[in-house]
């Protein structure tokens, strides 16, 4: 069954396997202790370090191993926002940062009064550095920028925001996540954040690395472990086999990245053409080498997601659909793409061109059965034909992501050329999606107007 999720969780690496397997029998002990189990422990613990702190290009004794990645990234940011509380309490992320660092961050602006500014993206969801730049104040403690996104794949310009936080003397947090394991971050850094098991390595594992010299004072109950900022006793077998298998992908790095790249590129080309109504989103050229995400139109993406699975293929989506909070992925939503019928592609490595091709091969069926089950008629597929009345309004209210565009899709060719078609619906999804249905169609949208319930979403057909 292949397996197409790498970027919420890698297979674990053969190498991280061999590696937990024999640091089990080596690194049980406290490396706390002096006597020779401890001192074996330590000397485990202290060579992952230094492989690890290689692999991202940093001193050993300024990285630390935390339980998590979520937990290295609320780590970094509460240790520095403290460290830096006389300078100010403003923080600035981008729009499309990871949740964790969102949270973090308006939940330190609400204990402490502070502000938070969110940079918005482009439609490829980069920031702009100059946009960026701007952003920063005199009170601003500290800075947020992705390496590249977890959803759609795109590199944010982490060395010009750098060079410009370096400037204005402004720590700049960096989550790594979803790029270490392709390659060493050439950036001015302050903070950096991962987590073992994007790249392959085991769950439970994240590292932290704040420069030498950078203000930071660990949060938290006191601990004499890992420097004080990672309390509680070191999973060392599973620390040993992160470094080892971080050390390992970085080996294979360049060439799996051209062959997954390659794959990403046949995706990318063959999907529009295969299924009608697709947008491919995220930057074509500055990306992760092994991540695709598309949205299809008039399909739920739950439902896609579960079409998929049947034919074996593990898929990912930011689909509201998929949401228990029923809110398109905060993602999409800040680069103002489609977020319905929304699937995220990302290839571990060995991914095969037979496994492409026949996900290639299986997606326009699954795409056109969710399409029929909902009741897509096949003239919301082609161009609307000549219209009637002068406007319409059509009820969509308590009705989910993606039927109100269904029910616009079905009307449009009702009006004329220059006539109207206005959408009363209640669900948020609606806000993003039907301004990208009328971009994908070549309609007007005209915008929101409030309504009794929900809002109304007017459309004037343009052709």
């Amino acid at each position: 069954m292949p397996y197409f999720d790498a970027a919420s969780s890698a297979p674990l690496h053969p190498v991280a396997r061999e590696a937990l397997q024999a640091s089990l029998d080596e690194g049980w002990a406290d490396p706390a202790r002096l006597y020779r189990e401890g001192r074996r422990a330590r000397m485990l613990l202290d060579a992952a370090r230094e492989a690890a702190a290689e692999a991202v290009g940093c001193r050993p004794d300024e990285l630390v191993f935390t339980p998590s990645g979520t937990a290295a990234v609320h780590s970094a940011m509460a240790g520095a926002l403290f460290a830096r509380r006389r300078v100010g309490t403003h923080a600035v992320v981008s729009a499309v940062e990871h949740s964790s660092v969102l949270h973090a961050a308006h939940t330190h602006a609400e204990a402490t009064g502070g502000a938070v500014t969110e940079v918005p993206v482009d439609r490829y969801g980069a920031v702009s550095p100059g946009t960026y730049a701007r952003a920063l104040r005199a009170d601003t403690a500290l800075a947020v920028l992705q390496s590249a996104n977890h959803e759609v794949g795109t590199e944010q310009p982490v060395a010009e925001v750098a060079g410009t936080c370096r400037e204005r003397g402004v720590p700049l947090l960096v989550d790594a996540a979803q790029s270490l394991g392709w390659g060493p971050l050439d950036a001015d850094w302050s903070l950096l954040a991962a987590s073992a098991h994007k790249w392959g390595g085991p769950g439970g594992v994240g590292l932290l690395a704040v420069r030498k010299g950078v203000r930071f004072a660990p949060q938290g109950p006191a601990d004499e472990r890992e420097s004080g900022r990672a309390p509680g006793f070191e999973n060392i077998p599973a620390v040993v086999a992160a470094a080892a298998s971080l050390r390992a992908v970085r080996a294979e790095a360049a060439d799996e990245a051209a062959r997954l790249r390659a794959l990403v590129d046949r995706i990318r080309a063959r999907v529009p053409e295969l299924v009608p109504d697709v947008e491919v989103v995220g930057d074509p050229v500055r990306r992760l080498p092994h991540l695709v995400t598309f949205s299809c139109l008039y399909v739920d993406g739950e439902a896609l997601l579960h079409e998929l699975d049947r034919a074996d293929f593990s898929v990912n989506s930011g689909s509201s659909c998929t949401s228990s909070t029923l809110t398109p992925s905060h993602v999409l939503r800040a680069m103002g793409v489609l977020s319905e019928g929304n699937v995220r592609v990302s290839l571990p490595r060995g991914t095969t061109e037979a496994e492409v091709d026949r996900f290639l091969a299986v997606l326009p069926g699954a795409v056109s059965g969710v399409r029929e089950r909902l009741g897509v008629p096949a003239a919301a597929l082609s161009a609307p034909a000549a219209g009637g009345p002068a406007s319409l309004t059509v009820d969509a209210l308590g009705r989910r992501c993606p039927i109100p565009v269904i029910e616009l899709a079905k009307v449009i060719g009702d009006v004329p050329v220059g006539g109207t078609v206005t959408v009363l619906a209640d669900d948020e999804a609606a806000r993003l999606d039907i301004p990208a249905w009328c971009e994908m169609r070549g309609q007007e949208y005209l915008g929101e107007e409030p309504a009794d319930h929900g809002a109304a979403y007017v459309v004037r057909r343009a052709s």
